[in-house]
């Protein structure tokens, strides 16, 4: 019988949520023990201990980073009683991720996206393919009589856009391609 997980103690806790900030400002590509655990006050064979490898701990990372991505889209539904509609969500899930202060945790997902997709067997396994089916099934939601065709081209300019705005930091063309592309 396949065994659960029991729920992380305070101190699995603590140091995962220490490790998510400084991934957020160090991305986790060249991350390494050592001087993870120096920054956040622990020590390499506690990290091993309690996530049971660097990949352990890169997973857990990743899944506290998609936490962040879920409570949003839960945030999100919960703000309205009818469908919004595309155009109302796209904007609304813009102005959240062109937010300055959200870009480390948008470079973080860019960073696990992107792995995900060169590195499918590592502890990135799946993780592009689990947020786009997430944040379809918000743009379903929010838009039920679009066609997944329209959905999925809004999050293709949704995800084009916020890389662009990452690598520029030019938020007001980035948000005025948006809404021209919201226009048509």
């Amino acid at each position: 019988m396949p065994t659960t997980k029991e729920a992380p103690s305070a101190r699995e806790q603590e140091l995962l949520e220490r490790a998510y900030a400084y991934s957020l400002t160090h991305g986790l590509a060249d991350l390494s023990l050592r001087p993870l655990a120096t920054a956040i006050g622990s020590s390499p064979r506690v990290l091993l201990f309690l996530f049971g490898s660097k990949d352990g701990l890169i997973r857990a990372l990743l899944a506290r980073g998609r936490a962040d991505q879920l409570e949003l889209l839960r945030q999100t539904e919960q703000r309205y009683d009818e469908p919004p509609g595309l155009t109302v969500i796209a904007r609304e899930l813009w102005t959240w991720l062109a937010a300055p202060e959200r870009r480390p945790l948008m470079t973080f997902w860019v960073e696990a996206y992107g792995r995900s997709l060169v590195a499918p067997e590592g502890p990135w396994s799946d993780f592009a393919r689990s947020t786009v089916d997430d944040w379809l099934e918000l743009l379903k939601t929010s838009a039920p009589d679009e066609t997944e065709a329209r959905r999925t081209a809004v999050l293709a300019m949704l995800r084009g856009a916020l890389l662009d705005l990452l690598a520029t930091g030019d938020l007001d063309r980035t948000t005025a391609a948006l809404e021209d592309y919201l226009r048509d």
